[in-house]
């Protein structure tokens, strides 16, 4: 019975595997394409991939960056104004024209992260004093604060607190 009872199990545990194996592949047109490009697809924004090309960057085409400090893995309200802000239309009109973008993400599985990014992202969160997520802090192409909004509120209210940012720059 024990010996049944086992085989059971190893067979349950290896099932689960395969299968968590298996829903990180997606089909997609009858290919199998790893989530982190499914993701990458489906955001219409440029991130910026680290924060001296961002500030450069803000400095040849005369923009602030937005830094957004998220738990992408773990924090609902994160979650939330992910989809509700930056995939929303109106913000990508914005942010096209006037912003630059750069992701700093604390998430809990560090595997989402490199080492290298994760120390940036890190410092980041040291030199902004970030303590909630999500945060948004508008620096110019030194690096200097100049504007700074945490937790979640209506989406709607982002907009003239982003565009006052924007027209005092």
């Amino acid at each position: 019975m024990n010996k049944l009872f086992f085989n059971f199990l190893f067979v349950c545990i290896s099932a689960l595997t395969f299968a968590q194996d298996e829903a990180d592949n997606l089909p997609l047109y009858g290919k199998a394409i790893h989530i982190d490009e499914v993701k990458e697809k489906e955001s219409f924004l440029k991130w910026e991939d680290n924060f001296k090309k961002a500030l450069k960057k803000s400095k040849k085409q005369n923009k602030p960056v937005l830094l957004y400090f998220t738990g992408s893995d773990w924090c609902g309200p994160c979650k939330v104004l992910d989809k509700k802000l930056f995939h929303s239309d109106k913000f990508k009109a914005i942010a096209d024209k006037d912003l630059i973008l750069h992701e700093i993400n604390n998430p809990q599985n560090k595997d989402l992260v490199t080492p290298k990014r994760m120390k940036e992202n890190y410092d980041l969160i040291r030199k902004y004093k970030v303590k909630s997520y999500p945060t948004l802090v508008f620096v110019n192409h030194k690096g200097a604060m100049i504007g700074y909004k945490k937790g979640l509120i209506l989406t709607e209210y982002y907009y003239p607190f982003i565009n006052s940012v924007i027209e005092n720059y």
